[in-house]
């Protein structure tokens, strides 16, 4: 083969290895490490608020649909 064939080859290969692998190892198990310590206390509380927010529109969903089906029985049905 020619010296300038193998260049092509060897070249993009030592960039990749010598730049873009280290950065993209150290990012991909230091979030794997912060996967793996689970939610701290803060996202836990915020988290669980969240669910609380979530039950209370879910009730106040239901209670305005049951409201439009009393005054307005058709109202799902239009487009």
């Amino acid at each position: 083969m020619d010296g300038g064939v193998i260049a092509i080859f060897v070249v993009p290969m030592a960039l990749f290895l010598v730049f873009v692998a280290p950065i993209w190892l150290f990012l991909h198990y230091r979030s794997r490490r912060q996967v793996s310590q689970g939610l701290t206390d803060e996202e836990y509380q915020e988290l669980t608020s969240l669910g609380q927010q979530a039950e209370g529109m879910a009730v106040r969903i239901s209670t305005l649909e049951s409201i439009l089906d009393a005054e307005v029985p058709e109202w799902r049905n239009k487009q």
